[in-house]
């Protein structure tokens, strides 16, 4: 595929209902997820399950790009094809996650602030060499009591603006993701506002740092009730609080939003992906870059037995189409049943 600038290869990865598998988890977070199968963490494990992912018939057509973490985009399959070619192989482009995890703010309890901007334009430029398309680095914000305070927000917006611009000059589209997180009792009233806050800082550094925002993709939360919150709000409330907050905040000329699953279920990730583009009235292409959602039912299929691989593909294949129709405002629950 031919895709001669950010703008394009931007608009290919969201084009059509597609959207995005999260594959780049740390190889700590990837023990946590091994251990909850039984199946431990060594380097060949996870290629294996990765080249499983990445050679699923549901990959193509519903997939445009896929995050890798450092190892995987180094790696190569069992019969010697470079992980990033069998993405490329199925139509989707290889990315890659940049940052270098979370560090505590001084005299800011409880937040953080996302590192990793040290050395970011070499690991870039060797990223660039091997094919890799676009970027990703993930903000986080607290709720609770007294934050997000405006200095960490403001911090973090700063860091993924400068981020942004080091991915463009590199030739790469960066994926910005100002997570604010699920964890809490807060209510949806709060997620909206912290949300809010976030997107309106991160935009107005964007254009700061000179970001062509036509060459970028975000990666938000939806706006939720804590998961702790015993005052749940349900899927249409999500979907027009969500809407409100981004049309509100975000530039027409992005040309797409790649929602985090953050903690959902699949299903429910699904379907409020869904009622959003069944609301519709916005400009950018509305799609998923989920992690969990998509690969938690392949994970558990797998369990780590080489006679599961079809059936863990399957699974994966049956989460990235239901995604895509979703994408596309054409999901029903009915098509779950399988």
């Amino acid at each position: 595929m031919t895709l001669n600038n950010i703008e394009e290869i931007a608009s290919f990865i969201v084009e059509d209902g597609k959207g995005i598998l999260a594959a780049d988890e740390s190889n700590p977070t990837c023990g946590k997820r091994f251990d909850s199968i039984g199946v431990e963490s060594t380097e060949e494990n996870r290629r294996d399950y990765r080249e499983m992912l990445f050679r699923s018939k549901g990959m193509n057509g519903n997939i445009g790009g896929v995050i890798l973490f450092d190892e995987t985009i180094r790696q190569t399959s069992e019969d010697g094809t470079l992980l990033r070619d069998l993405i490329l192989n199925q139509g989707a482009l290889p990315g890659i996650k940049v940052d270098k995890g979370l560090q505590p703010i001084e005299d800011c309890p409880g937040e953080t602030v996302t590192i990793g901007l040290d050395g970011l334009d070499e690991r870039l430029k060797e990223y660039a060499s091997m094919e890799a398309k676009f970027t990703k680095w993930r903000a986080v914000i607290n709720i609770g009591d007294g934050i997000p305070t405006d200095k960490c927000i403001d911090a973090n917006m700063q860091a993924l603006a400068n981020y942004a611009k080091c991915a463009q000059d590199n030739g790469m589209v960066p994926i910005v993701e100002p997570e604010v997180l699920m964890d809490g009792e807060h209510s949806i009233d709060d997620c909206y506002a912290a949300t809010d806050r976030s997107l309106k800082s991160l935009f107005a550094h964007l254009e700061k740092n000179d970001i062509n925002i036509k060459g970028t993709l975000l990666k938000p939360n939806m706006v939720t009730s804590g998961k702790d919150s015993n005052d749940q709000a349900g899927i249409d409330e999500v979907a027009t609080k969500t809407l409100e907050c981004l049309i509100k905040n975000v530039p027409v000329e992005l040309p797409g939003i790649t929602f985090l699953s953050g903690g959902q279920s699949d299903v429910l990730a699904t379907a409020h992906l869904d009622a959003m583009n069944k609301i519709g009235g916005f400009s950018w292409k509305l799609s998923f870059s989920y992690g969990r959602a998509l690969q938690a039912a392949a994970l558990k299929a797998w369990s780590g037995k080489p006679e599961n691989v079809f059936i863990s593909q399957d699974e994966l294949s049956h989460r990235a189409e239901m995604n895509k129709l979703a994408s596309l405002g054409q999901w029903e629950e009915e098509l779950e049943d399988r």
